[in-house]
């Protein structure tokens, strides 16, 4: 993949209309025919990722216009520094500070034996299922981008796999549109109220209300396609009728079947993926005492500068460079 995925998506600003099948199609050839074959295609070889040159960083701009997505590679492993300062390069400012991240607002992810944090499967060896960040955020939180940090890897396991949620939407649709109109419901996946549980020595409070909302919106802020979506089968409510059920199990379908669109990806000390939260999961892995796995993640309000202009209306030609 080459600068030239930066041209500007043709689009009257209705391509995730269902009413507009005209704007959606002009739209879907542009992002098929700019979609990466393989993992590879995501790498951009970088040297000092809290430092990039201009031509580092516009490769990396490049990807994540045509794919939501990219994976940098630098030699040493880095640690905050690296998420902290790409982010910044990436136009990411507005990090969002979840109760169980660092004192400064970034996440680190490994297994460990604190009761508190092991209640939640990012802080265990488990695998995690198929989700975007932030499902259970109200929408003055929305996670619009992430970045992922491997410090180190486990002795086995620990794989992502990754897909383009724009990509996801165009498969799903072309399956059926009656399947994006299910999870286009605005009240079609709540997320239970999380609680301070007596059982373990709380006070009973609710600390998060229900969240009820779309799988699939568009973002009032750029226009943007917005994806809210976990594939866990427990604290989730979906919404109870044939039209969402069938919409469910045609998303699993797409998201199990082995597709070009899925790319697997272990990642090595010193890569990162950043992304306008895509679609991703891990595979379960095994530490070792020579390798404890160390991700370290970031969770942004932004999107990453130069790609929101991919959903906006007809107009001049634009080739925006950071």
């Amino acid at each position: 993949m080459t600068v030239a995925a930066l041209d500007a998506a043709p689009t009257t600003g209705r391509a995730f209309s269902l009413d507009d099948d005209a704007a959606y199609r002009a739209w879907r050839d542009w992002k098929l025919a700019r979609a990466p074959r393989s993992a590879e295609d995501l790498i951009v070889e970088v040297g000092d990722p809290c430092q990039l040159t201009g031509a580092e960083l516009t490769e990396l701009v490049a990807r994540c216009r045509a794919a939501n997505m990219a994976v940098y590679a630098s030699r040493g492993a880095g640690g905050k520094d690296v998420a902290r300062e790409l982010g910044r390069q990436l136009g990411l400012t507005r990090l969002d500070a979840n109760w169980l991240a660092d004192e400064d607002g970034i996440s680190s992810l490994q297994a460990v034996t604190d009761d508190t944090q092991r209640q939640y499967i990012p802080y265990t060896d488990l695998p995690i299922r198929w989700h975007t960040d932030g499902y259970y955020h109200p929408p003055s939180r929305r996670i619009r981008a992430m970045l992922l940090h491997c410090v180190e890897r486990a002795d086995a396991g620990g794989e992502n796999r990754l897909m383009d949620h724009e990509i996801a939407y165009i498969l799903l649709r072309e399956a059926d549109p009656a399947h994006v109109a299910a999870l286009s419901a605005p009240d079609v996946m709540t997320i239970p109220a999380r609680a301070d549980e007596e059982s373990r020595g709380g006070t009973g409070q609710v600390l998060r209300p229900d969240q009820c909302g779309p799988v699939f919106s568009v973002d009032v802020a750029d226009g943007a396609l917005h994806m809210r979506y976990t594939a866990r089968t427990r604290s989730i409510v979906w919404r109870d009728n044939e039209a969402t059920r069938a919409a469910r199990a045609a998303l699993a379908g797409i998201l199990e079947r082995d597709s070009p669109h899925v790319f697997r990806l272990r990642m090595a000390p010193g890569m990162g993926l950043v992304c306008n939260n895509v679609l991703h999961d891990r595979s379960g892995f095994r530490d070792s005492p020579q390798h404890r796995r160390l991700v370290l993640r970031a969770r942004y309000h932004d999107r990453i500068r130069g790609t929101a202009d991919a959903w906006r209306a007809f107009g001049a030609p634009r080739n925006d460079r950071p």
